[in-house]
């Protein structure tokens, strides 16, 4: 009997599943979606534009904390240096000298060999410690002129002075050394975090530029508000302290016209504070002076700068000479309170006192802010009150 079975159609569902063809085009598929998904970068794993910002931040400050590191450690390398190399010329005299000696000990040698005496023995004299040592195993002591014996101790003398100086020398090549290294060691540690900044903000769309800089407005907006309020503040406490000022020498000249004597020792404060002002004019004068030109790490001018060396130059201008960092400067002078500041006072900031600026008063500074940037006035809230550390009077 014939079967009555049809033939079974390609690519028909037979109980709900798909026959082989229909799978594997349909795992095919899912694999690629998937393959697709994970290849996505997925938004929930980019930074957000606040988060940019702060780590952007971070890393200058960490630049220009590597800067002033720097900045030690090239000062330390160039006082390294300059006494290494007066240790070597030094060497090099004593060298010559001991030179010298020998020579005129060789004629004494010769001198006595010519007259009979026994021939000293050259390996002898130069293990000897000391002339003594060496004339009592020659027995030639006995038969030195005051002349020879001067010349004995003398090349004793300068070989001893000779290897002393000698061993300062390579102590201090040693140091040298260990400068150098800490030198590049702070360099390479300062274009780190400059590249790593750069490269993050390489990253960012036109649009989140745009935000960026409208943040950055907004912090210069609410900076320079808080530097208004400091300015009033600082007006009030100069109107009370004129007010007191008047009224203690009205109360002199009162007791004056009825008998009493007034001391007056205002009169000296006034002197100190005029010649102080007389220093920081100057030194603001050169601050202004420099306003546009770039912030380049590790500069002291006359092209570019960094914050301390910025600083270093102004009150140089006035006299008075400054260390290079911001660690010794925030030490060379008088801490004021920040009510207190005047023109010309040194404000720093960061619990690592790792910026510095130049008072010019109303809660406004000069400062070379950060690479990219240029030297410019600005409020010393900048970047936030919680940032200042403190304020120096340097003279």
């Amino acid at each position: 009997m014939a079967s009555h079975r049809k033939s079974r159609p390609t690519g028909a569902r037979v109980a709900g599943i798909r026959t082989p063809a229909l799978a594997t085009a349909a795992l095919t598929s899912v694999a690629l979606l998937s393959q697709t998904a994970e290849a996505a970068p997925s938004t929930d794993d980019r930074p957000s534009l606040e988060e940019v910002e702060k780590k952007v931040d971070d890393l200058y400050r960490q630049a220009e904390s590597a800067t002033e590191k720097y900045n030690a450690a090239k000062e330390k390398t160039a006082k390294q240096r300059k006494r290494v190399d007066t240790l070597l010329d030094d060497v090099a005299q004593r060298t010559q000298k001991l030179n010298d000696a020998r020579e005129e000990l060789g004629s004494f040698a010769a001198a006595q060999y010519r007259t009979g005496a026994s021939a000293p023995d050259t390996a002898t004299f130069l293990l000897a410690d000391s002339p003594q040592d060496y004339f009592d195993q020659t027995q030639l002591m006995g038969r030195l002129t005051s002349r020879q014996k001067d010349a004995v101790d003398d090349y004793f003398t300068e070989q001893s002075a000779t290897m002393k100086k000698r061993q300062e020398a390579a102590d201090g090549l040693g140091t040298l050394t260990e400068s150098q290294s800490d030198l590049r060691t702070a360099k390479a540690t300062v274009q780190k975090k400059l590249s790593d900044a750069r490269e993050l903000l390489s990253r960012l769309t036109a649009e989140e530029k745009a935000r960026l800089a409208a943040i950055e407005k907004e912090k210069q907006e609410e900076a320079e508000r808080k530097a208004a309020e400091l300015a009033r503040v600082q007006a009030e406490e100069q109107r009370r302290q004129e007010a007191a000022a008047q009224e203690q020498q009205e109360q002199e000249t009162a007791d004056g016209s009825s008998g009493g004597t007034g001391t007056g020792s205002g009169s000296d404060t006034g002197a100190s504070d005029s010649a102080y002002d007389t220093k920081a004019e100057r030194a603001l004068a050169f601050a202004r002076a420099q306003i546009g030109k770039p912030y380049v790490w590790g500069a002291t001018g006359p092209d570019s700068y960094d914050c301390s060396g910025l600083t270093l130059g102004a009150w140089k201008a006035a006299g008075v000479s400054l260390p290079r960092t911001t660690y010794d400067q925030v030490n060379a002078g008088t801490t004021v309170s920040l009510a207190a500041a005047q023109p010309g006072d040194l404000v720093f900031f960061y619990d690592d006192v790792t910026h510095v600026g130049i008072y010019i008063g109303n809660g406004m500074m000069i400062h070379a802010p950060k690479p990219g940037t240029y030297v410019r006035e600005e409020s010393i809230y900048y970047d936030g009150e919680s940032s200042i550390h403190s304020v120096v009077r340097p003279a």
